[in-house]
């Protein structure tokens, strides 16, 4: 099947859901058992993974649709279903380190996992380094005998560098290491790491999965090599995701590709008119010719979603307040994905490391949603004047 006929079919079972289009929501703690014996048989399988009804933290039909359609999409082995993004690259690390081990962050990653790893992991006895994320296969040079894994998220938060996964990734198993990308700005419709050679892909579901800001949930998919590390840690984790959040994520889904398509079509459109505003500097959006990352976005990307920075010539805290304050369209929140549009602050600069940031900050990080793009740019004109108003003469 091509991709936007698996978006529809994947995970979805007649003979399941008896023949229910949208598999039933299982509210679901305790299984009972008929006898011991299939007690004793039924668990065992179910903590190994096996899409069996052993106890409702090992999941249930619900569940197991919402994961086997990201499967098929991300390809791999199987899915495992976190309670948010920020659990799902937790499990990512994890599940692949251990005390003494050494691992390698993207510079550019989301800032919870830079917080975990300098929190959590180090009290934990796991070193992390940081790595400019346009390494590519300089990559090999900052690998240790106890690196274990390399974390990439591409492009990156906030300031959206593409990396090179098949040089990371040949690189890093060369020296015994694993390859862990954060793929939520594509999600598998757009991009499948597993197949750029990464042992393991993560979504926060929460994000484009779902699409409808209501639902909180992440997903880790893997090969088969690194799938024994990641059960082993759910499991001690206790990690459990509500049904309702599984059905909202999988009711989600069956309209990712084309929210993305649109997603992509409204946001190009505002990057290239982004473009020719005398207030920018410059556009974060890989997809853009000019963009730093575009020829590796153009060889290994499908598409681009709705997510992209901007950067100013003139700034400062209390003239971008100005412009997103009077935003009628564009809303100020956490979180992106959803079908509506967001703005807000960006100012990466105090997190990055490894490549200091040394652009001017503020900048602004835009979701572009579905609304009609004219009318958000005409929100946008108007944010700039008030911009524009607000700095000083």
């Amino acid at each position: 099947m091509k991709k936007d006929t698996k978006v529809i079919r994947a995970g979805h079972s007649k003979k399941r859901n008896g023949g229910v289009v949208n598999t039933p929501v299982y509210h679901a703690s305790t299984v009972v058992f008929d006898t011991v014996a299939e007690m004793r048989e039924t668990v065992p399988r179910g903590l190994n993974g096996e899409k069996v009804l052993a106890y409702g933290r090992f999941g249930t039909p619900t569940h197991w649709t919402l994961e086997e359609a990201i499967t098929e999409l991300a390809g791999g082995a199987d899915t495992i279903l976190t309670p948010s993004g920020v659990a799902a690259c937790a499990l990512a690390i994890v599940g692949s380190v251990k005390a003494g081990d050494h691992v390698l962050v993207s510079d550019s990653a989301y800032e919870p996992t830079r917080k975990l790893c300098d929190g959590l992991l180090k009290d934990f006895g796991v070193e992390t380094g940081y790595y400019d994320p346009c390494a590519g296969a300089g990559i090999a040079a900052l690998l240790r005998p106890n690196t274990a894994l390399v974390f990439c998220e591409s492009p990156g938060s906030h300031t959206f560098e593409v990396q090179d996964i098949p040089a990371i990734a040949k690189a890093a198993h060369a020296h015994g290491a694993k390859v862990a990308v954060d793929n939520t700005w594509a999600s598998p419709v757009f991009c499948r790491p597993l197949d750029l050679g990464a042992d393991i892909s993560i979504e926060a579901g929460t994000k484009y999965l779902c699409g409808h800001s209501d639902a909180v949930i992440g997903a880790v998919t893997a090969t088969a090599h690194a799938l024994p590390g990641l059960r082993r840690a759910v499991l001690a984790l206790g990690y459990a995701v509500g049904p309702d959040d599984v059905f909202l994520t999988t009711r989600g889904l069956r309209t990712l590709a084309v929210r993305l398509a649109r997603h992509q079509e409204n946001a190009m459109k505002l990057a290239l008119w982004l473009q020719t505003r005398p207030e920018v500097k410059r556009v974060l959006y890989p997809a853009l010719p000019g963009d730093p990352g575009h020829a590796i976005w153009k060889r290994d990307f499908q598409g681009a979603s709705g997510l992209m920075g901007v950067l100013l010539h003139r700034t400062s805290p209390a003239a971008v307040a100005a412009m997103i304050d009077g935003m009628k369209l564009f809303a100020l929140g956490f979180s992106w994905g959803g079908f509506e549009s967001l703005i807000a602050p960006s100012a990466p600069k105090t997190i990055r490391t490894a490549v200091p940031w040394t652009e001017s900050e503020p900048g602004l990080r835009l979701h572009v949603g579905l609304e009609d793009p004219d009318d958000l740019i005409a929100d946008l004109e108007r944010g700039f004047a008030r911009l524009a108003a607000a700095l000083p003469a």
